[in-house]
């Protein structure tokens, strides 16, 4: 992976999007359903797309929309439907033209009942909240966000009554729907106009739902007695409201690093590609808050002492299903590092969870969390990527935790009932406090010990350039077709293309050793495939496994392609 070489600097004038032209671009230009890049299309976190390249504009959120008022009819889902925002400035357009939609088609639309921008797990928690001990009348909700991704682009996902990402039936459904829509030029799409109906919308509290309730899946007092100094940016998301809140709820010692909101997000520091990207889990996105928990620039070069402001310091994406954590004594934690430690200290700590509860990972996720679940004495759910997975699981109780090496997560409230059932990026940002203000000890710390017990992984992952045709035959590969039987020195013990948990596709290879493991997937955006890779030996023994890789990925290929 090549580094821009202004990647963590502050972006400039010429990095920021032209906002106009892309609202202009979203209400103006039309996309050709005819080419497969200007479809409706679900991936892991709804459809994702930009107005400038055609693939997220008006007429693909008013045939998403009329899909789902129509997937809804046909579940038989005539609840409330929960409809938040983030900061994006496609957001607040796409969120109008579904308003539209929605109400045209007798849907009873709640929306933020101050304005607000609304974080994914807010929206989350108001599904379960709402459909608690109910049979009939369930929520449903949208979240118009496309999560960390740059500036220029937006998103639009669906929740279903069961509170979490919708599963492949539903995503699926939806876009079919949504694409014949597209192809008939929009005839079928029920829509009013927004000033016609936005005074028949209905409110509702997200924040004071949420915030009011943080002490039933937190302990708030145990974080509050101990003084946690904790600094929280919000990176211009969907939370910069939340954290205020939060701090005076509950009497915090927290202040809002950057209370600031940009739709063009100018306050950012550069991702690793030079894009603008609110990447809570990178240390190039997070560079300003990296650098304030360093005691700053100004504080070293005038031979100051480097003490850190805050004891625990945290960040979150533009909707805030994402966490990133930094502390005084370890920087910025790499997200399985603090996947981990959250695990080994709520299995520990949470006398109210069920005593079979299992912990829930994905197939990319470090390894150091299935040696912590064993030493836990509990079961491990490996589940293919995506949080969807983990949904039936966290409404039953049968999981605990959830969590994936992208830094989303969800746990249990305090007596093992459904708190989310979507990734909550402050809930771990707050657990992080949690941790330190019970234990006396960092989750950096924590880690530490963790490693001393267990052993200290190297992670990597890395992009392979190759065809469309080579990744399509990725994503459906059979184990069978993987003739290695070593890799960087060890036999292979595992070749897996269906998740160990609950034998669903992972949609790639993943293959094990006794010390190490690699998986490979294709990219939904670029002709590459991605290898994730981890060795319990080290940093030279993970470059083998990486090297390895693409030759054990090429072999199979071939094999898929001559029928093998």
């Amino acid at each position: 992976m090549s580094v821009h070489d202004r990647a963590g600097t502050r972006a400039r004038p010429e990095d920021l999007v032209n906002v106009p032209a892309l609202l202009a671009a979203y209400a103006e230009d039309h996309p050709d359903p005819s080419v497969a890049a200007q479809r409706v299309a679900f991936g892991t976190s709804g459809h994702r797309g930009s107005s400038l390249t055609t693939t997220f504009n008006d007429d693909h959120i008013a045939a998403t929309s009329q899909a789902i008022c129509e997937y809804r009819e046909e579940q038989g889902t005539d609840g409330p439907l929960y409809l938040g925002r983030d900061s994006h400035a496609l957001s607040e357009p796409a969120w109008r033209t579904a308003t539209e939609v929605f109400a045209a088609n007798g849907v009873q639309v709640l929306v933020d009942a101050g304005g607000r921008f609304t974080p994914t797990p807010a929206v989350s928690h108001a599904i379960l909240a709402t459909n608690r001990g109910r049979s009939s009348r369930l929520a449903d909700g949208v979240v118009v966000t496309p999560s960390h991704n740059p500036p220029a682009d937006g998103g639009f996902k669906y929740n279903p009554p069961d509170g979490g990402p919708a599963g492949t039936d539903a995503t699926t459904w939806i876009a079919n729907r949504a694409n014949e829509l597209l192809e008939a030029e929009l005839h079928g799409v029920r829509r009013v106009p927004f000033e016609a109906v936005s005074a028949d919308v209905g409110h509702y509290d997200f924040l004071d739902a949420y915030v009011s309730e943080l002490d039933q899946v937190l302990d708030m007092d145990a974080i509050r007695a101990a003084g946690v100094r904790i600094g929280a940016d919000p990176l211009g998301g969907a939370s910069v409201d939340y954290w205020a809140a939060i701090a005076e709820r509950y009497s915090l010692d927290l202040t809002v690093t950057n209370p600031e909101t940009d739709p063009a997000f100018s306050f950012m520091t550069l991702d690793w590609d030079g894009k603008i990207r609110m990447d809570c889990s990178s240390p190039y996105a997070m560079a300003s808050l990296v650098e304030i928990m360093r005691g700053g620039a100004e504080a070293r070069s005038a031979g100051a002492p480097l003490a850190a402001p805050y004891r625990i310091a945290t960040g979150n994406d533009a909707d805030s299903d994402r966490h990133g954590i930094v502390t005084a004594d370890g920087g910025l934690m790499n997200p399985n590092h603090f996947l981990a430690v959250a695990i080994d200290y709520l299995y520990r700590n949470r006398s109210g969870w069920p005593a079979g509860a299992a912990v829930g990972k994905t197939v990319v996720s470090s390894t150091m969390i299935d040696r912590v679940t064993a030493d836990l004495g509990r079961e491990l759910y490996e589940v293919p990527v995506g949080f969807k997975w983990f949904v039936p699981g966290l409404r039953s109780g049968d999981l605990a935790f959830g969590g994936e090496e992208s830094a989303g997560a969800s746990f249990l409230r305090l007596d093992g009932t459904p708190w989310s059932t979507d990734k909550d990026g402050i809930i771990l940002a707050l657990l992080a406090s949690e941790i330190t203000a019970v234990t006396g000890r960092t989750p950096s710390e924590h880690y530490a010990e963790l490693t001393a017990r267990h052993g200290e992984p190297a992670y990597a992952r890395t992009d392979v350039a190759c065809s469309a045709e080579d990744k399509q035959r990725l994503g459906k590969l059979d184990a069978g077709a993987v003739t290695a039987t070593e890799l960087a020195g060890e036999p292979i013990t595992a070749k897996l293309t269906s998740a160990p948990g609950n034998g669903a596709a992972i949609g790639g290879l993943k293959v094990q050793t006794a010390s190490g493991w690699f998986a490979a997937r294709p990219s939904g955006t670029e002709d590459v495939y991605k290898v994730y890779a981890e060795s319990f030996l080290g940093p030279e023994h993970l470059a083998r496994i990486q090297d390895e890789a693409r030759d054990v990925v090429a072999g199979a290929l071939g094999g898929a392609k001559a029928g093998v």
